[in-house]
C-alpha cells in the first residue's frame, strides 16, 4: 500500500470540524454527553479511546448513562457471528432511546460495520441509527458528526475498498484513555496472513505500520505520565515493519527510564523470531513474562487448511526456544474447536498439543463461518453439538493443566501491579487476589499463599 498516512492538512481540518460541532451542540443540548460501547478485541478498545477523544474535542463529556447520552457510539466486532449478533442486539436496545430523545445521535462503526451487507442491514432494519462508518474512517468522526448534525440526515461512510487498498494511518488523534495506569498503543493495523477462517484482512485491510518515532514518543509520554502497563497492539503485532523491525521497536520501548511493563499482542507463530525472544530475555523487568502464541490447532492437516503457515513441529520448536530463554514465562494461546472437516482424531492432536505445551491458559472458540472467507465455502462443517463437546473437552483438559501451573507459584514472592479492589496481576498476567487494598496502578511485592487454576492469592509484604 502507498500513501497510507493521513495528511496533516486533513487532520487540521478535523480540528475545524470539531469547532463547528461544538458550536452546534452548544445550542442543541444543555450539557452534551457521549456514551461509548465496545465489542471485540483490544484493537477495538484502542479505537474507541480515540473516538472518545475526538468526541471530547467536539465538546461532549463522557457518560456511562446511555439513557441520557446525546451521542452514542457502538464500536463493533466481526470476528465471530456471535460477536455480530451481540452488537446488533446492543444496537437494537437504543431504539427506545431514539424514540424518547430524537435528538440523540446514534453511530455504529467498527469491523462489522465495514462489511457492505451489514451496512445495508443497519440502513434498512435500524432506521434510528444516524451514522455508520467503517474502520478506516475513525479519524473523520468530527467531520461525519458535523454532517449529521447540520443536515439532519442519516450518513454512511463505508468505503467498499478491496482489502489491498483499505486502511490508513492517522497520527495526532486525541485519546480519551479508559485508565490512568494501563494503556493500549496501536503500532500497526491490518493483516496479510489471510487465515482461511478470518475476516480481519477484509475489514481491516493489509498490514501497515506506524513510524517508530511516533510510537516511541507515545510510549515515553505514557511512562512520563505514570502509566505502568502498556500493551503494544496489532492484528499481527510481531510482523511490524516500520523503519525498524518489531524486536528493535520492543527493545527501544523497554529501554526507557521508569517502572513499567510492556506487553504485546497478538502474535503469529511464524513471526516469533529468535531475535524477538532474545529481546524479551534481555528485559526481565520492563517486558512482561507473558507470550500469547495462538496455535488454533495441533494437527498439521488442519493447520494447512487454516492457512496458518507453520506445522505442529515448528510451533513446538518455537515454544521450546521461548521457555529456554525465559523459564518463568507464561504461554497462552487461542484454539478453534470444530474447524470444517476436522475429524475426532485430528481434534485429539489439539488436546495432546495443549498437554505437551502446558499452557497457562487457552482461549477456546467454536468455529464460526465468516462471509467472504475461504473456510466458509468449505464442505464438512462440524455439527454444533459436536463443536460444543470438543470445546468442553479442551476446557476440562486445560483446567487441570492450569491448576498444576498455578501450584508452582505457591510460597513464592512476586511483583504485581494492583488493579484496585484487592486485585492485581503479575508479569505473567495471572490474576492475584490481595489480602489488603492497594491503590490501582501501584507495584507491590506479594507472597503467594493460595493457588487456583486461574488465580492466585497473596499477602502484600511491602
Amino acid at each position: 500500500m502507498t500513501d497510507i498516512y493521513v495528511s496533516p492538512q486533513v487532520m487540521e481540518s478535523q480540528k475545524e470540524y470539531a469547532c463547528r460541532v461544538r458550536e452546534i451542540i452548544k445550542e442543541k443540548y444543555s450539557s452534551p454527553t457521549v456514551f461509548l460501547r465496545t465489542f471485540g478485541c483490544q484493537q477495538n478498545e484502542a479505537d474507541t479511546e480515540r473516538l472518545g477523544g475526538i468526541a471530547v474535542e467536539c465538546g461532549y463529556t463522557l457518560t456511562d448513562d446511555e439513557e441520557s447520552a446525546d451521542l452514542i457510539i457502538i464500536n463493533t466486532c466481526a470476528i465471530r457471528e456471535h460477536a455480530e449478533k451481540r452488537a446488533l442486539s446492543g444496537t437494537g436496545q437504543f431504539k427506545k432511546i431514539k424514540k424518547d430523545r430524537p435528538n440523540t445521535v446514534i453511530a455504529v462503526c467498527g469491523c462489522m460495520a465495514q462489511q457492505e451487507y451489514r451496512k445495508d442491514q443497519i440502513k434498512n432494519s435500524y432506521p434510528y441509527v444516524d451514522l455508520v462508518f467503517g474502520t478506516d474512517k475513525n479519524h473523520l468522526l468530527a467531520e461525519m458528526l458535523y454532517t449529521v448534525l447540520k443536515t439532519g440526515k442519516r450518513q454512511y461512510y463505508v468505503s467498499g475498498l478491496s482489502h489491498d487498498k483499505l486502511g490508513v494511518i492517522a497520527e495526532d488523534v486525541p485519546v480519551l484513555r479508559s485508565s490512568d495506569y494501563k494503556a493500549w498503543v496501536s503500532i500497526m493495523y491490518g493483516c496479510n496472513n489471510f487465515c482461511s477462517y478470518c475476516v480481519v484482512p477484509h475489514v481491516r485491510g493489509r498490514e501497515r505500520s506506524r513510524n517508530s518515532a511516533e510510537i516511541l514518543k507515545e510510549i515515553k509520554g505514557l511512562i512520563d505520565a505514570g502509566y505502568k502497563d502498556i500493551t503494544l497492539l496489532g492484528q499481527n503485532v510481531n510482523s511490524y515493519k516500520g523503519d525498524m523491525d518489531f524486536p528493535e521497536l520492543l527493545d527501544a520501548a523497554a529501554s526507557a527510564n521508569g517502572e513499567y511493563r510492556i506487553r504485546f499482542m497478538t502474535s503469529h507463530p511464524k513471526d516469533a523470531s529468535d531475535k524477538l525472544i532474545e529481546v524479551m530475555k534481555n528485559h526481565p523487568e520492563t517486558i512482561a513474562r507473558h507470550f500469547h502464541l495462538p496455535a488454533q490447532s495441533g494437527n498439521d492437516r488442519i493447520l494447512k487448511a487454516m492457512n496458518r503457515k507453520y506445522t505442529r513441529e515448528k510451533y513446538l520448536e518455537t515454544v521450546k526456544k521461548i521457555r529456554a530463554a525465559m523459564p518463568d514465562v507464561a504461554i497462552t494461546t487461542d484454539i478453534i474447536c470444530g474447524f470444517p472437516t476436522e475429524t475426532a482424531e485430528e481434534f485429539e492432536d489439539t488436546v495432546s498439543l495443549i498437554k505437551e505445551v502446558g499452557y497457562d491458559m487457552i482461549y477456546t472458540f467454536i468455529y464460526s463461518p465468516r462471509p467472504g472467507t475461504v473456510a466458509a465455502k468449505m464442505e464438512g462443517h462440524i455439527p454444533h453439538d459436536e463443536q460444543v463437546r470438543r470445546f468442553k473437552a479442551l476446557s476440562a483438559a486445560q483446567d487441570e493443566i492450569s491448576a498444576e501451573k498455578s501450584k508452582s507459584y505457591m510460597g513464592k514472592t512476586v511483583k504485581v501491579l494492583s488493579d484496585g479492589n484487592q486485585e492485581a496481576r503479575n508479569s505473567q498476567n495471572k490474576i492475584v487476589t490481595l489480602d489488603k487494598d492497594v491503590p490501582a496502578g501501584t507495584f507491590v511485592k506479594v507472597e503467594i499463599t493460595e493457588t487456583k487454576a486461574y488465580g492466585l492469592k497473596g499477602k502484600v509484604i511491602n
